[in-house]
């Protein structure tokens, strides 16, 4: 029997899924941070860096996010970022459950500017956090789709079974652009001084604040990875795949996420490193 017939026929999906992040070789502070959850229209619960879980009753949160500003104000930031995911994100989706006719891509778009107006806010009242401003990427899994928000130069990949590994999202940086356009490589990308400038991220002196949103359907087999740029400075779109479907022996006795913070540790590690693998089963 095929994968989508066992679907057709009842059979429940399950996630499997691993979450790493590392300081780097040069940096003191980590300014990166990630999330796993699970959420119904009742209670929230965290989820540890490892694990597994069937698609049924409830809903699942994967989100990556790097801080940026002055002293500690990017390792703040990007906790804010995520942790807000969890104190607004139930609250959001209970108001569906009360009759109130609003779709994904609507919530994520709320959320995301919900944590932004808070991160502005506090750039204002406190002088610890002026300037600060963060990434985020997330993934929202229902039953057979995945919802993603994002905003900055953190990556979401999909990986379908058997196929090319694709880049859901874009880089919001101006290099991110001419990429796009196709008037520089990927390597030329990644060595241009000026590729780490935003022109969105939460927080910071962004006025208008415009997340991509989208969603793909998702099927037995396929894969999913979020990573911050310390990890896609360090490691090309192919190399990930790699990483992620068919490892080196020198790294095959490691999960999806630990496979892809020691190669681009090993390849660069000149910023902090953050990885969420997640796979769909039965």
């Amino acid at each position: 029997m095929s994968e989508k017939a066992s679907q057709d026929f009842g059979y429940s999906l399950s996630l499997s899924w691993n979450g790493r992040t590392d300081v780097g070789r040069f940096r003191k502070n980590n300014e990166d941070a990630f999330l796993a959850l699970t959420f119904d229209d009742r209670e929230v619960h965290y989820l540890g860096k490892d694990g597994s879980a069937l698609i049924d009753g409830a809903d699942f949160i994967f989100a990556v996010s790097d801080g940026m500003g002055g002293a500690k104000a990017g390792e703040f930031a990007s906790k804010i970022a995520v942790d807000k995911i969890t104190d607004l994100m139930p609250k959001t989706f209970s108001l569906a459950t009360m009759g109130i006719d609003r779709d994904c891509t609507q919530i994520l778009g709320e959320l995301f500017s919900r944590i932004h107006s808070e991160m502005v806010t506090m750039g204002i009242h406190y002088e610890e956090c002026r300037g600060m401003g963060a990434t985020l990427s997330l993934c929202w899994f229902i039953p057979n789709r995945m919802y993603f928000a994002h905003v900055g130069d953190s990556r979401i990949y999909y990986l379908p079974n058997g196929e090319k590994l694709r880049q859901l999202t874009h880089d919001h940086t101006h290099v991110g652009h001419l990429r796009r356009k196709g008037e520089i490589s990927e390597l030329e990308a990644k060595t241009r001084p000026d590729r780490n400038i935003l022109n969105q991220a939460l927080g910071g002196s962004i006025q208008k604040l415009d997340p991509q949103i989208g969603s793909v359907d998702y099927l037995v087999g396929d894969s999913f990875a979020l990573c911050t740029d310390g990890v896609t400075n360090g490691l090309s779109n192919r190399r990930i795949h790699t990483l992620i479907d068919s490892p080196p022996a020198n790294l095959s006795n490691l999960n999806t996420a630990e496979r892809i913070i020691q190669d681009a540790k090993d390849e660069s590690g000149h910023d902090n490193l953050t990885a969420i693998s997640v796979h769909i089963g039965h």
